[in-house]
């Protein structure tokens, strides 16, 4: 089994006598039971609760230790405190600017050094294939995600799987949203029309639109940003990161930057059969070819907001305010191709424009 990774200000949280943890040589222990047990009293762990006791151990004027002490203490080992500890650095080299350039026009993320990221973060290994690392792993929560919401940059796109049937299945390109999906808004929107009502399948698009606008911030949010409430398992981990996550840990990535159309036909199914259940076929039909077109655009204006240089207009603020999100604070700033719902649910994004 992998050993388990542990942050410093994770350990700093299980300082008293109900949860005592302690570090030792990089190691994590757990020791509130051995805290009454202690020959020199529990003061004195209570008094290095949820901090390092390297020193202290090992300081034969204050308290000395047998080695029978360190065998016990090993009993109560939960793992290895990770080496990068709560650095918040993009990993690129140990160049930090990028944090501050993110509203720059001409953004763009250093190529992250792999070896040292490996050995540094001791979290994935991106010159190897990720998701079976994910499941091999035995991360915290606190850890994983303090990890995969560190931007990583690779010119080329990641090995995802590493086998070869399904590694392609994992890549995207771009154009084909546009290609898969406006058919189906065209032969929505036709049905739509067969009864004849062009005033109702017009607004019932326009309302498809706007209802697409707000499951954008939705799905961002509650489905894709579900941080607060992932189940601390490795499994769940492993779920996130393949649903959002990995695009947090490599948001440059082209051809995992769009849905998968099998995603897509997961997520769209039980919500077009809503639509039926709630809406009169003429309406129904409208209201769903609307919120495909509004799926197109917002995948079509992500990837545009990612690699290209965008129209000064309207576009070039949302880049930055979506860089933002990427770059500064992912807790905030849902909205790809506008604002309006983060103004909405009071969750709009504030950064300093260079």
């Amino acid at each position: 089994m992998a050993v388990k990774l542990y942050t410093q200000s994770e350990v700093a949280r299980h300082n008293n006598a109900k949860s005592c943890w302690v570090i030792f040589d990089g190691k994590v222990y757990d020791v509130t039971e051995f805290i009454q047990d202690h020959p020199g009293g529990d003061d004195l762990i209570l008094d290095y609760a949820g901090k390092d006791v390297s020193a202290i151990m090992r300081d034969v004027l204050e308290h000395a230790h047998s080695d029978a002490a360190y065998e016990i203490l090993e009993e109560y080992c939960l793992g290895t405190l990770s080496r990068n500890g709560d650095n918040s650095s993009n990993l690129q080299g140990e160049d930090d600017e990028e944090e501050e350039d993110y509203t720059r026009e001409d953004f763009h993320p250093k190529e992250t050094d792999l070896a040292l990221d490996a050995k540094k973060n001791q979290f994935l290994d991106l010159r190897k294939p990720l998701i079976p690392q994910m499941l091999r792993g035995n991360f915290t929560k606190e850890f994983y995600l303090e990890q995969v919401h560190k931007p990583r940059y690779l010119p080329k796109p990641a090995q995802f799987f590493g086998h070869w049937l399904l590694e392609p299945l994992s890549k995207t390109a771009w154009w084909v949203v546009p290609v898969i999906w406006l058919p189906v808004v065209g032969y929505h929107l036709m049905k739509s029309l067969e009864d004849n009502m062009p005033v109702v399948s017009t607004l019932s698009f326009a309302l498809g639109i706007l209802i697409w606008s707000l499951l954008e911030y939705g799905l961002h949010r509650f489905l894709f940003h579900v941080d607060e409430w992932l189940p601390d398992h490795q499994m769940a981990f492993t779920l996130h990161f393949t649903l959002h996550g990995f695009h947090h840990y490599l948001p440059m990535d082209r051809l995992r930057l769009v849905m998968p159309p099998a995603l897509n036909v997961f997520i769209s199914y039980p919500l077009t059969r809503l639509g039926h259940a709630l809406f009169p076929p003429v309406m129904a039909y409208g209201v769903i070819a609307g919120g495909f077109l509004g799926y197109v655009l917002y995948d079509c204006v992500h990837y545009y907001l990612h690699h290209a240089k965008v129209f000064k207009i309207h576009f070039k603020e949302m880049k930055k305010y979506h860089m933002a999100h990427h770059y500064k604070d992912f807790d905030t700033g849902y909205g790809i191709t506008s604002k309006m719902w983060d103004y909405v649910f009071g969750t709009v994004l504030q950064y300093k424009d260079e």
